[in-house]
């Protein structure tokens, strides 16, 4: 027998050539493949080799990173099935389909590569792959394989056959393992940068793993907000123009004449007294006392007579149009309002 003799009359027609060439103990032996063959295959000068713990590559030579990817999925993966249950009928045409990989992905630094980080380490240069599993999981880290708990497993994203972590899980395990300032930094900023996810989900995330009490992740942190902001607010000025909204009085300060600040707004019609505000809070510790920040501040302006339109990131993102819906409901409705307090309008 040698790697390009068939294990089986009932060949694996559900697995892609990678996985037929990536196989488990128990996929071979439902092939009729002893454990004295799979051992005479794996001796040294065989033509077969032990990847992980009961995952085999069969074939010599270096393992791609395609198969080394299936390699840490197949030895973390909750029992994989060997064979489809609907077996394939020969001569189908069909492409294959996935395998499926119960309660594993990859995360970490491999997942940011398969999500196509430019700031991201290529696959094959990385000595080990981090494996999202449920929390109660009996598995151990060996070889390239680096075991991650979780108590919630997220839903993967599939990137080629491949189970993935979503990005802010990812780049919260991945900063998990990293003390680089800049390379933390340039992972949360491309994530932003990229259009890959909002601040608001990386923050969540960093919390949940109890990352903000590392001052590089801090730090890396500020600056993602910032840069979230910043892609925000480019992202109003053209709902603003594309969606042919009138111009308002950008970033401003208001205040009562002579009396108190009323807070910040990120955009005014005093025509209309309609005020906008980005609504870029982070999950963070401090979450309850900022939204009741927002809440007072919001009340304030409406006991004044003054409308108040919370945007978040992400629907501006997502939903520009219908956002741009929601400003000029609210700058039409104004002719039917009461006339609003005076106000003083400062730039900020």
């Amino acid at each position: 027998m040698n790697h390009n003799t068939p294990l089986s009359p009932r060949p694996l027609r559900h697995l892609s050539d990678v996985q037929l060439r990536v196989l488990t103990t128990a996929q071979l032996r439902s092939q009729g493949v002893s454990p004295a063959d799979i051992n005479a295959q794996c001796r040294p000068g065989g033509t077969w080799q032990q990847l992980l713990p009961g995952v085999y590559l069969l074939r010599p030579g270096p393992a791609t990173s395609e198969e080394r990817l299936h390699s840490v999925l197949l030895y973390a993966a909750r029992s994989p099935a060997a064979e489809p249950a609907v077996p394939a009928q020969p001569g189908a045409g069909e492409p294959h389909a996935p395998q499926r990989y119960t309660d594993a992905m990859i995360t970490g630094l491999a997942a940011l590569a398969l999500h196509r980080f430019s700031s991201a380490p290529p696959l094959l240069s990385l000595d080990r792959i981090d494996v999202l599993v449920p929390r109660l999981r009996r598995l151990r880290s060996t070889g390239c394989v680096r075991i991650v708990r979780t108590p919630g497993m997220p839903e993967p994203q599939q990137i080629t056959g491949i189970p993935v972590a979503p990005v802010p899980r990812a780049l919260a395990d991945a900063v998990a393992d990293l003390a680089d300032a800049g390379v933390v930094r340039g992972l949360l900023t491309e994530a932003v940068r990229g259009g890959h996810c909002e601040p608001a989900a990386v923050v969540k995330e960093l919390t949940q793993a109890r990352l903000l009490s590392r001052p590089h992740v801090v730090d890396a942190v500020d600056s993602l907000l910032a840069e979230g902001r910043a892609i925000a607010e480019d992202r109003l000025y053209r709902m603003v123009h594309e969606h042919g909204l009138p111009d308002p009085v950008w970033n401003v300060d208001l205040r009562l004449p002579g009396g108190p600040h009323l807070g910040g707004l990120d955009a005014y019609w005093p025509d209309h007294a309609v005020a906008l505000e980005l609504d870029t809070r982070a999950p963070r510790q401090d979450e309850d006392a900022m939204w009741s920040e927002y809440a007072r501040k919001r009340e304030h302006l409406e006991r004044l007579g003054i409308t108040v339109v919370h945007i978040t990131p992400k629907k501006l993102r997502d939903s520009m149009e219908q956002q741009a819906t929601v400003v000029r409901t609210a700058l039409m409705a104004s002719a039917d309002r009461d006339p609003a307090a005076y106000v003083v309008v400062l730039p900020r």
